[in-house]
This record gives structure tokens, C-alpha cells and sequence, in this order.
């Protein structure tokens, strides 16, 4: 077939990788001219740890496959099996670490409960005072700025994709799409991974989209000057992600609140070093539209403390700063959503902040739907 991708995200890029695997021909449009929206403004962490047990863990561990595969493959992409630890410094925090630890698909996340010790000897660049960490053996990370233009090289060397940016899809057509230079480009399917652009013809299409958008803040260091081997989280991280819900996050909320500035932006820590060297912080989140036009400084100054700390040293200076917004299903129980709104158009949007995790699993669940 001829495919017609419509989104030059990493969500669009993977169905566009999946197509070409499959023997089709793809057209792959944007309407930037690169993709500048959350698949690379992110922590390009493939995060299994968190995962809500069921579809959302096995769509992750799925994605954590190819993404080993597509690494080999595509050594521009920066994929490395580093793997994650959660630092818990309280007797609460430990505590949610360990029944995650015992929980029936501990071994299939790759958790492991280890002391400060075990977790210096893993991670020697976490010299802050803390009590235990939590392992997880299955956590990776992808370079997200450089991840897409490796892909989209691969898959122009096969002959069978074509990459047109700076074209925005006004409409769609009986043979295919229509974009606003007036050109046609006709296909046997539509996919429209437009990401958080869910206005003009997204909504069109679909006036009661099940998605809302998110808003996040997000820093970049100078280099640490020394490998931070693993990807490191703060116990805030347990609040956030639907792994670690039972009694002992409940007991931790009520024992231990988040302080002030990051309870208001709903924070944790995620921090991944970059291949050269800098360390990617984050995050805040804001769920309520309109979303701010600027930034605020004070969880830049909270996540610098928290950092810091855990690296027993000043965190290196901050040079780059930005905000994001990603699309995330409403549906809890869903990992995408995925919904036909043509004959031969199908829209894949809202994967939340799972989009570069979960990304490569979701596409090759788009092909198998559709019997590309």
C-alpha cells in the first residue's frame, strides 16, 4: 500500500517505521519544518517502572523490545539499556518501594530493592545521603532530539519513504489528503498522528476528542563532568505513576505532603544524562487550559535542590530551558487513542507522557489492527 502519515512526531515516525517494515510505501508529512513538539522536548526515557499493571506495562515492555531493536539498527537514535533508579530517603518512601518490589510483576518491570551501598556501586555519581533505591533493570533512554532525523535517514535509505515538511493537512480527501500548498497526495491510508495539535482539522473530524493537553516545564545542564550511569527519579516520582498505588503511597501522602512549590506544579525529579554529558531535569505538569506563555522560576530553583542532593554536589549549570505540551487520552484504561474517522483514515493521538516510551508498540498495534 501507500501510506500517508500525517505528523512528524515520534509516534508518526514509528508508524511510519512500521509501514516500511511491512513493505509499503510511505509519505510522511509535517507541518513544521521539524518536529518541535513533545518528542523532543522530553527526558527520552523509555519508562517501564511506572506503568499501570496490564495493557499499559505490556505495551511498554513491547516498546522497550523494539526500541532495543531499532537501536541496533539505528545507531543515531542513542538507544542505551541504562536502566533507572528510584532514591527514597524517608522510611515511607522505602516502604512504597518495597511492596513494589514484592508485587507479582516485580521481575517482569526488572525491580529490585536495593540499599545505598548496592546503588553507589550502581550509580557512584549519587553521593547525596539517602536510605535505599529502587532498581528497574527495564528502563532505557533515547536521545530525543537527534532520535527522529536518525530514523527518518534509515528509512529514506530503503527507497520507499518520502519526508515532506512544512506542510500542514488541511483536508481530507477520497484518495488521500489534501495540504495547504494545495498539492494532493493521494495513498490507500491515512494515519494522523498530529500529537497535541488537537484544533482545525482534528477537531473538525472529531468534535468530542476523548484527549486533553498537558503543559510541563522541563531544563537542560552543562555537562556533570562524570557518567550518571543509570536514570535517576526522586520518590515524588511514586506519586505520579500508577505502578507504585496502594496502602503505602497512601501513607505516604498523609505522612510525608509534598512541599509547597511542588505540590502546586505537581512535580518530581527525572534526570537522564545526555550523550554529552548534560543532564535533562524535570517536571512540572498543568492540566488546566489556558496554559502560561512564560516560565516560573521556582521549580527550576526545587528540582536544582532535589538534584543536588542526591548528587551530594552543586548540579551543574542550567543552559537550556523550555515547556512542552503532550496529548493524553482521557481514558485510563487505554494507552492511545485510536480511532477511525474516514474509511481509510485512522487518527492515533494522546499517548500522555508515555509517547517515547510506548511509541514503537503502538504503531506495530496500529499495523495489526489494520492488517497493513
Amino acid at each position: 500500500m501507500r501510506m500517508i502519515i500525517v505528523g512528524g512526531g515520534v509516534l508518526g515516525t514509528m508508524h511510519a517505521w512500521q509501514a516500511v517494515r511491512r513493505g509499503h510505501e510511505v509519505v510522511h508529512l509535517e507541518r513544521e519544518a521539524e518536529a518541535r513538539g513533545a518528542s523532543v522536548r522530553n527526558f527520552g526515557l523509555v519508562w517501564v517502572s511506572g506503568r499501570a499493571a496490564g495493557p499499559e506495562l505490556s505495551t511498554a515492555l513491547r516498546a522497550r523490545e523494539l526500541w532495543e531493536r531499532i537501536g541496533a539498527e539505528v545507531p543515531g537514535v542513542g538507544f542505551r539499556g541504562n536502566g533507572s533508579l528510584t532514591v527514597c530517603r524517608t522510611p515511607q518512601e522505602v516502604a512504597v518501594a518495597q511492596a513494589a518490589a514484592a508485587a507479582p510483576d516485580a521481575a517482569a518491570r526488572g525491580f529490585t530493592l536495593l540499599g545505598r551501598d548496592e546503588a553507589r556501586a550502581l550509580n557512584p555519581a549519587l553521593r547525596g545521603e539517602f536510605e535505599a533505591a529502587l532498581w528497574c533493570e527495564r528502563d532505557g533512554a533515547v536521545e530525543s532530539r537527534v532520535a527522529l532525523p536518525a530514523l527518518r535517514a534509515a528509512l529514506a535509505a530503503t527507497g520507499a519513504y518520502q519526508w515532506l515538511p512544512g506542510r500542514e493537512v488541511r483536508a481530507l480527501t477520497d484518495s488521500g489528503v489534501r495540504d495547504d500548498h494545495g498539492t494532493v497526495h493521494t495513498g490507500d491510508q491515512v494515519v494522523l498522528t498530529t500529537g497535541a495539535a488537537l484544533s482545525g482539522l482534528v477537531r473538525e473530524l472529531v468534535p468530542d476528542l476523548p484527549v486533553r493537553r498537558v503543559w510541563l516545564q522541563m531544563a537542560q545542564t552543562a555537562p556533570l563532568g562524570e557518567p550518571l550511569t543509570t536514570s535517576v527519579a526522586d520518590a515524588d516520582s511514586f506519586r505520579y505513576y500508577p505502578a507504585f498505588r496502594g496502602p503505602e503511597l497512601n501513607a505516604l501522602t498523609v505522612a510525608q505532603p509534598q512541599p509547597p512549590v511542588a505540590a502546586e506544579h505537581a512535580m518530581q525529579l527525572l534526570m537522564v544524562q545526555r550523550l554529552d554529558g548534560g543532564l535533562t531535569i524535570g517536571d512540572t505538569h498543568a492540566y488546566a487550559e489556558p496554559f502560561p506563555f512564560d516560565q516560573v522560576e521556582e521549580p527550576y530553583e526545587h528540582l536544582i535542590e532535589v538534584a543536588s542532593a542526591l548528587l551530594g554536589r552543586p548540579l551543574p549549570a542550567i543552559r537550556r530551558r523550555w515547556h512542552g505540551v503532550y496529548a493524553q487520552c482521557l481514558d485510563p484504561a487505554a494507552v492511545a487513542h485510536r480511532q477511525q474517522v474516514t474509511g481509510n483514515a485512522v487518527l492515533v493521538t494522546g499517548p500522555g507522557g508515555r509517547g517515547m516510551t510506548c511509541s514503537p508498540a503502538i504503531a506495530e498495534q496500529t499495523a495489526e489492527e489494520l492488517s497493513w
